[in-house]
């Protein structure tokens, strides 16, 4: 690269960072130099519209008191230890007087088990979610009951907080059977406090207790939550995966009925969710409360089309996952959903003359929602019985409705023996397209950007369905990007990305990272949304070929001391040897005396007893201890591990730097199904190599970790076990440039994840361009995170001036930069 070229470029970049329009670059000295060299007669993959997406799946209250408008909590009295030990069918309610309630023959209807009986001049409070019921002054408030009164009642209601009334009091007068009545409020003031009181002169029966916003997204009644919805859609998805996830593999395949015993642990099943809401059935959440499926399928259907989003739903296999992995062997069964299946199908796509497509007319859509895409099953650890169940279903989706794209999934994992079997399955059956779901640390996907470039370009399509690198923070968001760049070079094979989970109320986490979160009055983008938002909104239509240069690295030897620890197990320690690569000791413990060498830096409870160093807290997660020198290098590892009794097996660490940065071979884990080497960096853990096994309780194993420069490999009682070479280098500086047909702009995408300002020399290859760009930049502290009252990282807009066939740009440290440039 001629130094002319570089004296242009950092003077454009001076005039720009004088004129306040972007970062100012660090110094020459701090950093790196490289170039991008991009072919614009090549032509590279075609981007699909679809290609970026959301995933929705009821965890962290994504639905009711999250996306679900519905301001009251346990509406309908349904709440059950079933759903959590805690619940009680009074939960989030005050009662004031007599008041109790009852499952009997009086009920609203047969799916609507239970109702509140009220006793004269008795009165119930609801305490709504997170802080309480938010209004907002001057906004209007739908409310409605399903009363049940023989003798006639009149009901006051209202709305107030610890200071006092939100809105005018209404009453509402109720005779007879089961009827449904309404009022407005206007709200008087704002608050995020606000309870909800229902009081009755007389006796009465109350179901279904509703409070709903009027200005929800798009005016809709049972709608859904304005701010939410309008963040979903600021992204311009192209598909919208629903329901799940654990949703939909996990529980019961039952439906919810008497024959059932009216089953509250069930699966995610499409026809539960739809027709008044009334009627519509309860359910446990597999993530530890109750969903009322007050926003069902219908409703997901009616969001995809708000948003311009395909739908892309998920129906059950038969195959539960997420830890319960049981085949459920029920010809008879299987035949329903799989005529569940279709049903949903007609549902979405038949004409409103058609049995379920008559259904979705009287629900108020009669025109067809364009269905093109299903899923059958979700992260199945069973791949051969999973794999026989999707075929079934296949085989009559293809028989009915041959032109929709019928989608498998390849377990939980991005490697291992259930990904390598499902795949093997699904590219000999010719499958259409399978879903990958994998949560990695930031380092592996600055590793992997090229994971999908061997891919067979003739086998399966990819549906990247989940995936994050554990944390919210830029420094997440970043190595995200990075891989993002790999995702759109190689969108001939990956047809579809979802990042996942969408959705966190911040005082119901079940699960982080997460995209959007919030609370009842707010919400807020994370810094992995910012990116998600940046790359779905200039995706562009095909990709131009470009390479660029990487970053100079030495990559030394693993080092680190070593470790012990358990996971919801109690097990003993013996023998404990470290030894150099000459034999000469580092390391030996038998536990004859104390446990002076070694240092407790995790949970649990540790304990010398009768010769051997013992944890003996069942409930305990990662209770790592360690010994040793950090600097310690190419040696053996040797130690006697016996599990005592819990859930899982033991782990064994090596390279321990610290809390954070090590490596361990977890034998026995999830839930002691199988084993793998996990490497956790700066506390986000991926896994580099896994087994199926399990751990014998009561047994004793012999374990022998051989460490030789970046080669690991592992015996367990004297067999090799596997071995692995960690030397893939974490790329910090990743490119991708795209082509939008429409606007005829060059989108240079650019990662910069390191600390080191990055002086880029582009070569545009002899592309006529304009010479302005307009610029987006991503770049904050690497820790920065986005929350309620604080956004670190924002996009920040700008106008590059020096752009021509051959220009220089400085990208600054920590950043993710677009530029799009016009072509003439």
């Amino acid at each position: 690269m001629s130094r002319t070229r570089w004296r242009f470029g950092l003077a454009a970049t001076a005039f720009l960072v004088a004129a306040g329009v972007v970062p100012a670059p660090a110094h020459a000295e701090d950093a790196t130099d490289y170039a991008i060299t991009v072919d614009p007669t090549a032509k590279g993959a075609k981007i699909d519209d679809t290609m970026y997406g959301v995933f929705f799946e009821d965890i962290n209250r994504a639905a009711d008191g999250g996306l679900y408008a519905e301001l009251v909590q346990n509406r309908s009295f349904e709440y059950s230890t079933d759903d959590n030990r805690s619940y009680t069918p009074l939960t989030s309610w005050a009662v004031d007087g007599t008041g109790q309630v009852v499952n009997d023959d009086g009920r609203l209807n047969a799916r609507n088990r239970n109702y509140l009986s009220l006793g004269a001049g008795s009165a119930v409070t609801n305490a709504g979610y997170n802080t309480g019921v938010p209004v907002e002054e001057g906004k209007k408030y739908d409310f409605s009951v399903w009363v049940r009164a023989e003798s006639g009642t009149t009901l006051t209601v209202s709305l107030q907080d610890a200071d006092g009334s939100l809105a005018t009091a209404r009453r509402v007068a109720a005779k007879g059977g089961w009827a449904k009545y309404k009022a407005t409020f206007t709200a008087t003031r704002t608050s995020s406090n606000g309870r909800l009181t229902v009081a009755s002169s007389a006796a009465a029966a109350l179901d279904m207790v509703s409070l709903f916003p009027r200005d929800t997204y798009k005016h809709q009644a049972n709608g859904l939550r304005k701010d939410l919805a309008e963040k979903v859609a600021a992204l311009h998805p192209g598909f919208v995966r629903f329901p799940g996830g654990c949703l939909v593999n996990t529980g019961s395949m039952e439906d919810y009925s008497e024959a059932s015993d009216w089953q509250r642990k069930r699966s995610y099943q499409w026809k539960d969710t739809i027709g008044p809401v009334e009627e519509r059935a309860t359910n446990s959440n597999f993530w530890g409360y109750n969903q009322s499926y007050g926003l069902g399928y219908y409703e997901y259907f009616r969001l995809s089309e708000d948003i311009g989003a395909m739908p892309l739903p998920v129906v059950p296999a038969l195959v539960t996952g997420c830890g319960q992995n049981q085949a459920v062997d029920d010809e008879a069964l299987l035949e329903r959903h799989i005529q569940d299946t279709l049903d949903l199908i007609e549902f979405a796509n038949g004409p409103a003359t058609s049995t379920w497509g008559k259904k979705r007319a009287r629900m108020g859509h009669p025109k067809p929602f364009h269905l093109t895409h299903i899923e059958v099953g979700n992260e199945e650890n069973l791949p051969v019985e999973f794999f026989a169940r999707f075929k079934e279903f296949r085989a009559a989706i293809e028989a009915e409705y041959p032109d929709i794209t019928v989608i498998s999934n390849s377990g939980p994992d991005d490697s291992g023996s259930t990904f390598d079997t499902a795949w093997q399955l699904n590219k000999d059956a010719k499958v259409d397209m399978v879903d990958e779901h994998y949560y990695n640390s930031p380092q592996w996907f600055l590793q992997n950007n090229d994971r999908y470039d061997s891919y067979d370009r003739g086998g399966p399509k990819v549906f990247l369905g989940e995936y994050a690198s554990q944390g919210n923070a830029f420094k997440n968001g970043l190595a995200e990007a990075a891989f993002m760049t790999g995702l759109e070079r190689n969108a001939d094979v990956v047809k579809l990305a979802s990042y996942a989970p969408l959705f966190a109320n911040e005082d119901y986490v079940q699960w982080r990272p997460d995209l959007v979160w919030f609370n009842n009055h707010a919400s807020w983008n994370s810094a992995n949304y910012e990116v998600q938002k940046l790359f779905m909104t200039n995706v562009g239509d095909r990709v131009v070929p470009s390479t660029a240069t990487g970053t100079p690295s030495l990559t030394g030897p693993i080092t680190g001391a070593v470790g012990l620890s358990t996971w919801a197990t109690t097990a003993a320690y013996d023998d404990v040897q470290v030894t150099d690569a000459d034999g000469d000791s580092l390391l030996s413990d038998d536990f004859s005396g104390d446990a002076s060498k070694w240092t407790h830096t995790g949970g649990g409870s540790w304990s010398v007893q009768d010769g051997q160093y013992v944890q003996t807290d069942v409930a305990a997660e990662n209770t790592m201890v360690s010994a040793g020198d950090p600097n310690w290098h190419d040696y053996d590892l040797k130690v006697k591990a016996t599990k005592k009794s819990g859930k899982e097996g033991f782990l064994v660490a090596f390279g321990v730097k610290d809390t954070g940065n090590y490596y361990w071979w977890n034998l026995g884990g999830w839930n002691n199904t199988q084993s793998a080497v996990e490497q956790a960096v700066d506390g986000g853990k991926s896994t580099l190599i896994s087994k199926a096994g399990s751990i014998e309780t009561g047994r004793t194993y012999d374990i022998d970790v051989k460490v030789r420069g970046r080669q690991v490999t592992l015996y367990l009682d004297g067999q090799e076990w596997g071995s692995f070479t960690d030397d893939k280098p974490a790329e910090p500086f990743r490119q991708v440039v795209t082509k939008d047909r429409k606007t005829g702009d060059l989108i240079v995408k650019v990662v910069n994840a390191q600390p080191t300002a990055a002086r880029t020399a582009i070569d545009l290859g002899g592309a006529k361009v304009a010479s302005k760009a307009r610029v987006t930049t991503l770049t904050a502290d690497p820790n920065a995170v986005n929350s309620e009252t604080e956004t670190p990282v924002a996009p920040v807009s700008s106008t590059f001036q020096g752009v021509a066939d051959e220009f220089s740009y400085t990208f600054p440290a920590n950043s993710v930069t677009f530029l799009r440039i016009k072509q003439k």
